[in-house]
């Protein structure tokens, strides 16, 4: 539960981070250039984060169990995963956050646990009892209730929403993947992630890009003398610390539970979006009181009381 709501808060971070280089120059110098702006900078992103990865897990001697896990068949479902995620939750999350503002996409692609909890349920036969889904269903609830603001300008909200489902699908689907994959003991949630960042860097770098003709822009990007290319490095650790927490909340607590603790990250975004960028165009009765229904729904719908009662009763 800790895990997850640290991957929450850091995801959240993130969030705001990639929405600043995503306002960036370069980013808005030209139609293409807008077009093309949410594959170049999750490339970018995800290499940079598998980068910092290779840099954590070398520290810790995991390397060799990275190569390992790839011949694993739980391994090469980490492979498919990844490809879900990645390239087609990541891409739908960056559109998400470029066409609504960061701290609206945060919570519009929040929407990904309904997906992943009844995926868990159907196929993982993880329990999810019926005040768990009623709590879920509220939080949603706080959360399309966070998105709307009339203080608020959404650039294009039709492809915000498409970015959205892509997001929804990909991450829930990815979930519950990882779930699975890391029931045996071929891959570990620090190796799962190895493996999810570097396929998802080779997807966009080596098939994406090249069919998107995108190469182009991300060598411009990389001759800009500004900032752009640090702050998206530095989001990409956030990123980073993120999914190591968010990966070992799913091995320990299952993804349903993971995901329902993950989603507050929606929340903590509207929190950071007024302490650190003094945005208090989200700050309303409306965001107070659904950022705290998200915060607390969220966490409480992660929480077997069951498992609790028979752990207390067993000290």
């Amino acid at each position: 539960m800790i895990a997850g709501i640290l991957g929450a808060v850091t995801w959240a971070l993130e969030t705001l981070i990639l929405g600043t280089a995503m306002a960036m120059a370069p980013f808005l110098s030209s139609e293409q250039a807008m077009l093309l702006a949410p594959f170049t900078s999750t490339f970018l992103h995800d290499f940079f984060s598998a980068v910092w990865a290779c840099i954590y897990n070398g520290a810790r001697g995991n390397l060799n169990q990275f190569f390992k896990a790839l011949k694993s068949r739980n391994g090469r479902f980490v492979v498919l995963g990844a490809v879900i995620g990645g390239p087609l939750g990541m891409t739908g999350y960056v559109l998400s956050i470029n066409n609504m503002g960061p701290s609206i996409g945060a919570v519009a692609s929040a929407a990904y646990p309904a997906i992943g909890a009844a995926l868990a349920f159907f196929l993982l036969k993880e329990k999810m009892q019926w005040y768990r889904w009623f709590l879920l269903f509220i939080t949603l609830l706080g959360v399309y209730g966070l998105s709307y603001s009339p203080e608020i300008t959404i650039t294009n909200f039709w492809l915000g929403f498409a970015g959205t489902l892509m997001c929804a699908f990909g991450w829930g689907t990815e979930a519950v993947i990882l779930a699975k994959s890391m029931q045996g003991t071929e891959v570990t949630d620090e190796i799962a992630l190895q493996i999810r960042q570097t396929t998802s860097a080779i997807f966009y770098g080596f098939i994406l890009l090249p069919l998107l003709d995108g190469w182009n822009l991300t060598f411009c990007l990389f001759s800009e003398s500004g900032l752009l290319i640090p702050t998206i490095a530095m989001a990409a650790l956030f990123a980073t610390i993120s999914y190591l927490f968010y990966y070992r909340a799913i091995a320990q607590i299952g993804a349903a539970k993971a995901m329902a603790v993950n989603i507050t990250y929606a929340a903590w975004s509207i929190v950071f979006s007024v302490v650190f960028f003094k945005d208090t165009g989200v700050l309303n009765l409306t965001t107070i009181i659904c950022t705290l229904i998200v915060l607390v729904c969220g966490i409480l719908a992660a929480t077997d009381y069951k498992d609790l009662l028979k752990k207390e009763s067993s000290l």
